[in-house]
């Protein structure tokens, strides 16, 4: 039978991961210690150190330009639709 998941807090992963940047336990000692898998570990302390420019603002936020590319791609797809709706409701009409 299959595990369930554990969700681990926000809170729990960044005090693993700042374990890990201490470098005072190996991986596999982290892992022992707090039941969790040494690849996750490795993946957690990967996110905080990408991720701690952005607690100062000095990080370039890809996330808006991400969003405002995919709000422009559907609102193309919503022009798209509503011509497709009309050129439809045309030749039924006929």
């Amino acid at each position: 039978m299959k595990e369930n998941k554990r969700k681990h807090s926000p809170l729990f992963k960044a005090r693993v991961a700042l374990e890990a940047l201490k470098g005072k336990e190996t991986t596999a000692q982290l892992a022992s210690r707090f039941e969790v898998h040494p690849g996750q570990i490795r993946i957690w302390k990967k996110y905080l150190v990408d991720g701690v420019a952005s607690v100062f603002g000095n990080a370039p936020n890809h996330r808006k330009e991400d969003d405002a590319k995919l709000v422009a791609q559907l609102y193309q797809q919503v022009g798209q639709l509503k011509d497709e709706r009309c050129f439809l409701k045309g030749s039924l009409d006929r």
